[in-house]
C-alpha cells in the first residue's frame, strides 16, 4: 500500500500505518501519534477515565479536525 497524501503529490512512499478514522494508508512523514483518553461506564452512566491513555495513529486531515 502506498501513502494516499504522497501519492496526490506524485511522490511513491510506502504506507507505514493507517489512519484509525478515516483509513487513509501514510506514510511515516504524515503519520501523526495520538494519545487517545479511555474511557468506561455503564448504562447510562456513571463513567470513569481509564489510567492509561491508548495511542492511536490519525492522517493530517483528521488530526487537524480533532484539534481545531
Amino acid at each position: 500500500m502506498k501513502c494516499y497524501i504522497c501519492a496526490q503529490e506524485g511522490k511513491d512512499s510506502d504506507a507505514v500505518a493507517i489512519c484509525i478514522v478515516c483509513g487513509m494508508g501514510i506514510c511515516m512523514e504524515h503519520a501523526k501519534r495520538e494519545e487517545a483518553e479511555m474511557w468506561e461506564g455503564g448504562y447510562p452512566f456513571p463513567a470513569k477515565k481509564l489510567k492509561q491513555n491508548i495511542p492511536r495513529i490519525l492522517c493530517p486531515p483528521c488530526y487537524n479536525a480533532f484539534h481545531s
